[in-house]
């Protein structure tokens, strides 16, 4: 069932998106060759436990990190690891908030050091595939129309959208529905309502867009070991459009 969220709701899930950015600006000075996915980690801990709020996926079916760490070919859900990153590295920061009750969700793929161009592109459209999917929550639009304009705008550029991840509902619970995808058609799927919160969270890869899971049965890669990248924010949809509610701007 779909839940739509109060004024108040809305509000708490707004602030806990604040606290989210703030994290994620402070993430992106931490990022560099030599650091380790487990001092991210262990640096979000610190953050939340500073500003008394809680990781919302550890223990989530048993997950036991704070954040998921997806490195290079990692589409998702990578483990947090002692390994340091190395220059021409990229690495997806993707965590879940809980402040007082309301949650907010986003992910951030990191350059680490100089990366190449063939790497930059591609966080580059799909940063700007993120965005074209934004454009479209609307009240009155339908889900397709999201997951249209990010696939119309990423695919003909040579870059294939990911099929087995999505989107989501979230608040007060961690995944609801709706599914967002990132593909499909426009005018179709489910009417977008004024009091929705849902994620946007496009994977993007440089080859194919199948995924296999490592023997973890958390961590996604690309099934021909390109790269992927990703980018998420926690939207509220309400009739004067979108609110960004982890905006790091």
């Amino acid at each position: 069932m779909i839940t739509l969220k109060s004024e108040r709701e809305i509000q708490l899930m707004h602030e806990a998106g604040k606290l989210m950015a703030s994290c994620h600006l402070e993430i992106a000075e931490l990022i560099k060759p030599g650091v380790t996915t487990h001092d991210i980690d262990q640096f979000v801990e610190r953050f939340l436990k500073k500003h008394g709020a809680t990781p919302e996926q550890k223990g989530f079916n048993g997950y036991e990190y704070a954040t998921c760490a997806s490195v290079n070919d990692e589409i998702c859900h990578g483990f947090p690891r002692k390994e340091p990153l190395k220059n021409g590295d990229i690495v997806t920061i993707d965590s879940v908030f809980n402040l007082n009750g309301g949650l907010a969700d986003s992910a951030w793929t990191y350059a680490v050091g100089e990366i190449d161009k063939t790497a930059q592109d591609l966080l580059d459209v799909t940063y700007e595939s993120l965005y074209k999917g934004i454009e479209q929550a609307q009240v009155g639009n339908r889900l397709g129309d999201i997951g249209h304009a990010i696939q119309s705008y990423a695919e003909p550029k040579g870059y294939s959208i990911v099929r087995d991840f999505t989107g989501h509902g979230i608040g007060p619970t961690l995944h609801e529905p709706p599914q967002v995808l990132h593909y499909g058609a426009k005018g179709r799927g489910l009417r977008l309502r004024e009091g929705m919160v849902i994620t946007i969270e496009p994977m993007v890869n440089i080859g194919r867009y199948n995924s296999k899971m490592d023997a973890n049965g958390w961590t996604a890669r690309t099934s021909d070991g390109t790269l992927s990248a990703q980018y998420e924010h926690t939207l509220a949809i309400t009739k004067d459009g979108p609110i960004l509610l982890t905006d790091q701007d």
